[in-house]
Protein backbone atom coordinates (compact mmCIF):
# COMPACT_ATOMS: atom_id res chain seq x y z
CA UNK A 1 0.00 0.00 0.00
CA UNK A 2 1.03 3.76 -0.82
CA UNK A 3 2.36 5.31 1.71
CA UNK A 4 1.49 9.32 2.21
CA UNK A 5 4.98 9.91 3.67
CA UNK A 6 6.64 9.73 -0.28
CA UNK A 7 4.35 13.11 -0.93
CA UNK A 8 6.43 14.95 1.65
CA UNK A 9 8.46 17.46 0.17
CA UNK A 10 11.17 18.56 2.49
CA UNK A 11 11.35 22.21 1.45
CA UNK A 12 13.69 23.27 4.82
CA UNK A 13 16.91 22.01 3.15
CA UNK A 14 16.30 23.45 -0.38
CA UNK A 15 17.71 26.64 -1.53
CA UNK A 16 15.89 29.68 -2.79
CA UNK A 17 14.32 29.35 -6.46
CA UNK A 18 12.66 26.77 -8.48
CA UNK A 19 12.57 23.06 -7.39
CA UNK A 20 10.80 19.87 -9.92
CA UNK A 21 9.59 17.42 -7.85
CA UNK A 22 8.06 13.86 -10.07
CA UNK A 23 5.64 11.40 -8.79
CA UNK A 24 3.92 8.29 -10.35
CA UNK A 25 1.07 7.54 -9.57
CA UNK A 26 -0.53 4.30 -9.07
CA UNK A 27 -4.13 2.48 -8.16
CA UNK A 28 -2.66 2.23 -4.91
CA UNK A 29 -2.50 5.73 -4.19
CA UNK A 30 -6.38 5.94 -4.41
CA UNK A 31 -6.51 2.70 -2.75
CA UNK A 32 -4.98 4.29 0.72
CA UNK A 33 -8.00 7.14 0.69
CA UNK A 34 -10.33 4.37 0.18
CA UNK A 35 -11.61 5.55 -3.30
CA UNK A 36 -12.55 2.83 -5.40
CA UNK A 37 -14.07 4.48 -8.76
CA UNK A 38 -10.69 3.21 -10.77
CA UNK A 39 -9.77 0.08 -12.48
CA UNK A 40 -6.08 1.28 -12.72
CA UNK A 41 -4.06 4.09 -12.59
CA UNK A 42 -1.14 5.50 -14.28
CA UNK A 43 -0.28 9.04 -14.14
CA UNK A 44 2.55 11.11 -13.66
CA UNK A 45 2.42 14.66 -11.50
CA UNK A 46 4.95 17.07 -11.64
CA UNK A 47 5.39 19.27 -8.69
CA UNK A 48 7.12 22.69 -9.11
CA UNK A 49 7.71 24.22 -6.07
CA UNK A 50 8.99 27.87 -5.80
CA UNK A 51 10.88 28.68 -2.68
CA UNK A 52 11.05 32.57 -1.81
CA UNK A 53 12.07 33.98 1.81
CA UNK A 54 8.16 33.82 3.21
CA UNK A 55 6.37 31.73 0.98
CA UNK A 56 6.36 28.94 -1.20
CA UNK A 57 4.22 28.59 -4.79
CA UNK A 58 3.60 25.02 -6.20
CA UNK A 59 2.47 23.94 -9.77
CA UNK A 60 1.18 20.57 -10.07
CA UNK A 61 0.46 19.29 -12.99
CA UNK A 62 -0.77 15.67 -13.85
CA UNK A 63 -1.43 13.55 -16.73
CA UNK A 64 -1.88 10.51 -17.32
CA UNK A 65 -4.70 7.59 -17.91
CA UNK A 66 -7.40 6.04 -15.27
CA UNK A 67 -9.18 2.49 -16.41
CA UNK A 68 -12.52 3.65 -15.57
CA UNK A 69 -15.86 1.63 -16.36
CA UNK A 70 -18.51 3.17 -18.79
CA UNK A 71 -22.01 4.67 -16.95
CA UNK A 72 -24.36 3.15 -20.29
CA UNK A 73 -22.03 -0.48 -20.80
CA UNK A 74 -20.17 -0.67 -17.96
CA UNK A 75 -17.17 -1.79 -20.23
CA UNK A 76 -13.66 -0.86 -18.52
CA UNK A 77 -11.64 1.85 -21.11
CA UNK A 78 -8.69 3.95 -20.32
CA UNK A 79 -10.00 7.48 -19.81
CA UNK A 80 -7.09 9.94 -19.89
CA UNK A 81 -6.77 12.96 -17.80
CA UNK A 82 -5.14 15.87 -17.62
CA UNK A 83 -4.84 18.65 -14.31
CA UNK A 84 -3.17 21.57 -12.99
CA UNK A 85 -3.20 22.85 -9.74
CA UNK A 86 -1.64 25.84 -8.29
CA UNK A 87 -1.36 26.61 -4.72
CA UNK A 88 0.56 29.32 -2.62
CA UNK A 89 2.32 28.03 0.76
CA UNK A 90 2.59 30.79 3.43
CA UNK A 91 3.72 30.72 7.60
CA UNK A 92 1.57 31.50 10.02
CA UNK A 93 0.34 30.81 13.43
CA UNK A 94 -1.05 27.53 12.93
CA UNK A 95 -2.30 25.11 10.18
CA UNK A 96 -5.03 26.52 8.06
CA UNK A 97 -6.11 24.57 4.33
CA UNK A 98 -9.68 26.83 4.70
CA UNK A 99 -8.72 28.62 1.26
CA UNK A 100 -8.95 26.29 -1.75
CA UNK A 101 -5.62 28.13 -3.07
CA UNK A 102 -3.62 29.31 0.03
CA UNK A 103 -2.27 26.88 2.80
CA UNK A 104 -1.39 28.70 5.94
CA UNK A 105 1.28 26.22 7.82
CA UNK A 106 3.05 26.73 11.59
CA UNK A 107 6.39 28.12 11.43
CA UNK A 108 8.20 25.64 12.86
CA UNK A 109 7.20 23.02 9.67
CA UNK A 110 10.06 21.82 8.17
CA UNK A 111 8.15 19.46 5.63
CA UNK A 112 4.70 19.81 3.29
CA UNK A 113 2.93 16.94 2.48
CA UNK A 114 0.84 17.17 -1.20
CA UNK A 115 -0.76 14.14 -0.88
CA UNK A 116 -4.14 15.04 -0.69
CA UNK A 117 -3.95 18.30 -2.78
CA UNK A 118 -2.56 15.57 -5.72
CA UNK A 119 -5.77 13.15 -4.78
CA UNK A 120 -8.34 16.13 -4.80
CA UNK A 121 -6.86 17.70 -8.18
CA UNK A 122 -6.80 13.99 -9.65
CA UNK A 123 -10.48 12.82 -8.84
CA UNK A 124 -11.61 16.22 -10.17
CA UNK A 125 -9.87 16.01 -13.37
CA UNK A 126 -12.29 12.82 -14.35
CA UNK A 127 -15.40 14.28 -16.27
CA UNK A 128 -19.10 13.37 -13.69
CA UNK A 129 -20.18 10.98 -17.15
CA UNK A 130 -17.54 8.33 -18.32
CA UNK A 131 -18.64 7.29 -21.51
CA UNK A 132 -16.71 4.48 -23.64
CA UNK A 133 -15.25 5.98 -26.61
CA UNK A 134 -16.79 3.13 -28.71
CA UNK A 135 -19.95 4.44 -27.85
CA UNK A 136 -19.73 7.25 -29.02
CA UNK A 137 -18.23 6.47 -32.52
CA UNK A 138 -20.06 3.35 -32.78
CA UNK A 139 -17.58 0.72 -32.77
CA UNK A 140 -18.47 -0.86 -28.83
CA UNK A 141 -20.01 -3.94 -29.18
CA UNK A 142 -21.48 -5.46 -26.03
CA UNK A 143 -24.50 -6.75 -24.66
CA UNK A 144 -25.24 -4.09 -22.54
CA UNK A 145 -25.65 -1.90 -26.07
CA UNK A 146 -27.62 -4.52 -27.75
CA UNK A 147 -30.30 -4.88 -24.56
CA UNK A 148 -30.57 -1.29 -25.16
CA UNK A 149 -31.24 -0.72 -28.44
CA UNK A 150 -33.78 -3.86 -28.43
CA UNK A 151 -35.65 -1.59 -25.28
CA UNK A 152 -35.57 1.67 -27.54
CA UNK A 153 -39.18 2.78 -27.80
CA UNK A 154 -39.81 2.02 -31.54
CA UNK A 155 -40.92 5.07 -34.01
CA UNK A 156 -44.59 4.90 -34.56
CA UNK A 157 -45.92 4.97 -38.17
CA UNK A 158 -47.85 8.07 -39.09
CA UNK A 159 -51.14 5.91 -39.91
CA UNK A 160 -51.30 4.91 -36.13
CA UNK A 161 -50.73 8.46 -35.21
CA UNK A 162 -54.04 9.56 -36.66
CA UNK A 163 -56.21 6.61 -35.17
CA UNK A 164 -57.33 7.58 -31.56
CA UNK A 165 -58.32 5.30 -28.94
CA UNK A 166 -62.13 5.01 -28.90
CA UNK A 167 -62.34 5.62 -25.43
CA UNK A 168 -61.16 8.77 -25.13
CA UNK A 169 -62.93 9.83 -27.95
CA UNK A 170 -66.19 10.92 -25.95
CA UNK A 171 -63.65 12.97 -23.91
CA UNK A 172 -63.29 14.95 -27.32
CA UNK A 173 -67.09 16.46 -27.19
CA UNK A 174 -66.10 17.95 -23.43
CA UNK A 175 -63.96 20.22 -25.48
CA UNK A 176 -65.19 23.74 -25.54
CA UNK A 177 -62.42 25.62 -26.99
CA UNK A 178 -63.38 24.39 -30.60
Amino acid sequence: MTTRKEFSIPFSGLKIGAHTFEFQIKNKFFESFEYHEFNEANISVQVQLNKMTTVMELDMSAEGTVNVACDLTNEPFDQAITASLQLVVKFGEEFNDEDDEILVIPHGEHQLNIAQYIYEMLVLAVPPKRIHPGVEDGSLQSEALRKLEELQPKETNKNDKDKTDPRWDALKDLLTDK
